[in-house]
Formats: structure tokens, sequence, C-alpha cells
């Protein structure tokens, strides 16, 4: 377990802000500790070991499934798909890992709103990122999509970066869901309610 980079500013103001409380007033310092304390919960980022298989497809996020549901992805696959839709609340992990190993031929990062991330506009309207991968064999799309509270995107990789299978590539800050968007040929073996874990859970299994 560590505590990814992007959460150091937080923690560190938190914990600054709590020296100055607690001289000034005390036991009221309890509140920005409390602050602190939760930056470090979310900013964290578990060492998992994700099995590689190229038969299958791990979840790219810890979460909820909200739906699995067919889709014509004109983004990227270009052709009829099914997409899984995972809610992250501000209590999950919120770094983000590739459900297969292969290499980035398709990046873009949209601008746009920031609806809750139940609401199913979010997906045209909340700020994006998206990134196609390929593995010579097939191709998925995978999209970040900002929350109610998140306000950036992070991305660690960029156009050409080969993947591991489980590897981190970014993150979403305070509240968000990610899309897995698959071809057909992918068995689907998650439903709508399910707990899944980044790099950890399967989501997916191709079929011969």
């Amino acid at each position: 377990m560590h505590i990814v980079k992007e959460g150091y500013p937080f923690i560190a103001f938190s914990a600054l802000l709590t020296v100055l409380v607690f001289y000034f007033a005390g036991p009221v310092a309890i509140l920005p500790l409390v602050l602190m304390l939760y930056f470090a919960y979310f900013f964290r980022n578990p060492d998992r070991q994700t099995v590689v298989d190229d038969k299958i497809l791990y979840s790219p996020a810890d979460g909820t499934v909200m739906a699995v549901e067919p889709f014509h992805d004109l983004e990227y696959l270009n052709e009829d798909a099914v997409k899984v839709t995972i809610f992250l609340s501000v209590f999950n992990v919120h770094v983000n890992r590739s459900p297969l190993a292969g290499e980035i031929k398709y990046q873009r990062y949209t601008c746009g709103r920031y609806l809750p991330a139940f609401k199913k506009e979010v997906t045209f309207e909340n700020e994006r990122h998206a990134i196609g991968i390929d593995n010579g064999k097939m191709k998925i799309l995978v999209i970040q999509i900002a929350g109610i509270l998140a306000r950036r995107i992070v991305s660690w990789v960029t156009l050409g970066h080969k993947l591991a299978q489980g590897e981190c590539y970014g993150m979403i800050k305070f509240g968000s869901s990610t899309e897995l968007v698959v071809p057909k040929n992918v068995e689907i073996l998650c439903k709508k309610g399910d707990t899944v874990v980044g790099g950890v859970t399967v989501l997916g299994r191709i079929k011969a």
C-alpha cells in the first residue's frame, strides 16, 4: 500500500492546517486531522498482484457495476460492442488499471460538466478521458469520467505506451465512474450491482 503523488499536496495542506488550528483553537484541530486522514485514505494505491491471462479482461476500477449494456462504439472500436459502467464512491480506490496488456493506440481528453457520476448523462456531458488499447488481437476502450466532486482526471500514460495487464495508468479525483467498452466476442462475467476490484475482478472472458 502506498499513496500516489497527487495526494501529497492535499495531505500536506491539511496537516499544516491541523497544526495551526491546534495552536490557536486546541481540540477543534480534530476536524482538519480527520480531513488529512481521509486524503491519505483516498489517494491510497494498494499493491495488487494481477494474474496475467490474455484471455480475460480485469476490472479497470474498484466500485459497483452500474450497467452492462449493448453499445455501438463510434469512438475507437467502430462496431457493435458491450459497455460496462462502474461507479466509484468517494470511499473506493480511485486508481485505474489496464484490463489487458496492450499498446495505447488512441487517447482523447474531453472537457465537460461535473454531473453526479451515477447519472446516465455523464457519459456525454462530463469531463472524460478515453484510451484505446490494442494487443494485436482485439481492441478495447476505457473511459474515465469525472463526477460531481471531481475536478481533474489524471493520466500517467500517453499514446504509444505499452501497458501491462493490471498496470496503473491514471486516476480520477473525488468520485467518478469508469466505462469499459469491449467487442461482442467478450463474454461478460459481471452484472449490475456487483462489487468489483481493479486488476483483480474478472469482468469478461474472450470467447474462442
